[in-house]
């Protein structure tokens, strides 16, 4: 039993960082302190006005434990990465992990290249972004290679025994270093062209194409002009998508937020080089109790943990706490000084209010999505259930079977709960006992394992005396559905009664061309409004129990069929059977050899060789 008073008596007058966890001893909140003893004791004071949500959560608390820091930097990285680890329920969290585009020149390689990248690495390339959008980042990068034909494929130059030049080169997309055509100190003055182009410096670019076209159009050189003429136009696109918001040409992003009861939207401007290049916002979730500079702290912390690159200034709606502290945590990060400011007039005041705006907007928006959203999924479930006179259905599992004349038996357990598809909890079943193609004695199998594996492991739980549930397994669905009528049902209720389990169950009929047309209840079929919401989500739930099934059993069949005749000769496995592939071409290649032949292939000996000429001229 946990000592609460012995413990707090404990707790160190140093920084660190502490974790709250539940009965079940799940990491619930992880926090930060500049000095443990104060901040741990203080949520088992009776303190007025602390805000309901940290209330419940104390509530809940069943131990906790702490790590020691030697400063408060080193406690606010370690809670990042905890909270990032755990994601604990009581604990405000970017909901979106998203990686954005960069684009990348290889300047480490002997003939760099110009790549999109996911990932900014230590690795001697210069990376520019990141941009919002990958397919502007992809179409820059195809304009890039039409204008200076750099190398796009992975060889490594210079290389002896050169082969012929690819389609690239053909195609006038690169200019064949590989071949020789360009010389080392050429190309290296093309990749510094891009360096400039990529740096925003359009101009004599511009003017280079502009000189080009004309001089092909007064030699007659009339497609060569075209050519021209179109990369100017893409150049000329490229360099006026770029807006100007600041003349001092620095990096910066511009924060802010709008919340209501249960969620948070944060709006971020990305403006690299003075120029806007782009906007995102990003969901904030457990906001409930929590005031905007709190959520817009833990955003900062959140995010720029995770983020490849940090500029040189952040600008944020409000005040927030231990400015000081990120400063200094984002400079470490970023390799150079980061200030965080907060603009009270002017431009810049401005800029911050028109991402409060646009954050607003989303989050309107959003809740009429949901509104729409919340009809598809959680109101045709209370149709379902008001269909079928259940007070409460949160949870439904559905089951079909796959195999073809009897061959690899399947089985699909798919979940949808408040009437979404919930893909962690899937399962597939290997029929085991069934060797024909016998549905009902499969379906019967499934069912058995899926439940009787739950009440193992709910005794488990018991046993342990833990509350709560853990894998798909534990936790049992409020309806039962089967893809079928009366037999399949029938199963159902079967392996139900003799487990002793009361769960309602429900068949899913089809009509003569393998539509779904109703539900099957107490004896009953009972037709259902096509039009409804509930229609349309039972006929969802059929055909995804159907594909799961199909899927897996097509998985098997091509498994099955990844067959060779190698590998019914003695001593030839995997390796042996790619070595040979590799060395003759084909089977029929591998038939005519002789054993001196099939020898010259390091990986067989001999006496294999011999194996394997003898089990060819057997045959």
């Amino acid at each position: 039993m946990f000592d609460f008073d012995e413990e707090l008596k404990k707790l160190p007058n140093s920084p660190g960082v502490y974790l709250m966890h539940d009965a079940a001893d799940t990491i619930i909140y992880v926090g930060k302190a500049v000095n443990l003893h104060n901040r741990v004791r203080s949520y088992f004071r009776k303190i007025v006005g602390r805000g309901p949500q940290i209330d419940k959560m104390v509530q809940q608390i069943a131990r906790f434990e702490y790590i020691v820091t030697d400063s408060e930097l080193e406690a606010l990285v370690l809670e990042n990465n905890l909270i990032k680890e755990y994601s604990p329920k009581y604990n405000t969290m970017l909901k979106d992990d998203k990686t954005y585009p960069y684009i990348k020149v290889t300047m480490g390689e002997e003939y760099p290249r110009i790549l999109f990248s996911r990932e900014m690495k230590k690795d001697r390339s210069k990376y520019f972004g990141p941009y919002t959008s990958a397919a502007a980042v992809k179409d820059t990068i195809e304009l890039m290679n039409k204008l200076y034909q750099l190398k796009t494929c992975n060889r490594k130059l210079p290389r002896v025994g050169l082969e012929r030049p690819c389609l690239n080169y053909h195609i006038k997309q690169c200019m064949a270093p590989c071949q020789g055509y360009i010389s080392k100190e050429e190309y290296r003055e093309r990749v510094e062209q891009a360096l400039d182009f990529l740096n925003g410096n359009y101009k004599p670019l511009l003017k280079s194409l502009e000189e080009k076209m004309t001089q092909a159009s007064e030699n007659m050189e009339f497609e060569e002009a075209i050519r021209y003429r179109d990369l100017y136009n893409s150049v000329k696109s490229v360099a006026q998508k770029q807006k100007i918001t600041d003349s001092a040409g620095e990096d910066k992003d511009i924060l802010a937020l709008a919340k209501d009861d249960t969620d948070a939207v944060v709006q971020v401007f990305f403006v690299r080089d003075g120029k806007l290049i782009g906007r995102e916002h990003f969901y904030m979730t457990h906001v409930q109790g929590y005031d905007n500079a709190q959520i817009l702290l833990d955003f900062v912390k959140q995010f720029y943990a995770g983020t490849p690159y940090i500029p040189k200034e952040l600008m944020l709606q409000e005040e927030i706490a231990d400015i000081e502290i990120l400063e200094k945590w984002l400079s470490t990060r970023k390799g150079g000084r980061v200030y965080i400011r907060i603009p009270k007039k002017g431009a810049k005041e401005k800029l911050v209010e028109l991402a409060a705006q646009n954050a607003h907007l989303i989050l309107s928006q959003d809740k009429e999505r949901i509104k729409r959203e919340e009809g598809r999924t959680i109101g045709a479930v209370k149709e379902i259930a008001a269909l079928l006179e259940l007070e409460h259905v949160n949870r439904m599992e559905a089951f079909d079977i796959s195999n073809i004349s009897g061959f690899a038996n399947v089985g699909s357990m798919v979940v949808f709960e408040k009437g979404k598809a919930k893909r962690s909890d899937y399962r597939k079943f290997r029929i085991q006992s069934v060797s024909g193609p016998d549905d009902y004695a499969c379906m019967k199998e499934v069912l058995t394992r899926r439940f009787v594996h739950g009440m193992a492991e709910k005794e488990e739980l018991n046993r342990k005396e833990m509350d709560h549930e853990f894998g798909s397994f534990t936790k049992f669905p409020d309806l039962l559905l089967m893809d079928g009528g009366r037999g399949q049902v029938n199963i159902a209720l079967q392996v139900l009664e003799e487990l002793h389990l009361d769960i309602p169950v429900c068949g899913m009929v089809k009509d003569d061309n393998h539509r779904t047309r109703g539900l099957y209840y107490h004896n009953v079929e009972i037709p259902i409004d096509t039009h409804s919401e509930g229609f349309k989500l039972i006929t969802r739930i059929q055909d995804e129990a159907h594909r799961f099934a199909i899927e897996y059993h097509r998985s098997l069949r091509s498994k099955a069929q990844v067959k060779s005749v190698l590998d019914e000769i003695p001593g030839v496995g995997p390796a042996r059977r790619k070595a040979l592939m590799k060395h003759f071409g084909s089977i029929n290649e591998i038939k005519e050899a002789s054993v001196e032949q099939l020898c010259e292939v390091p990986e067989i000996p001999e006496h294999i060789g011999q194996q394997i000429y003898e089990f060819f001229r057997k045959e």
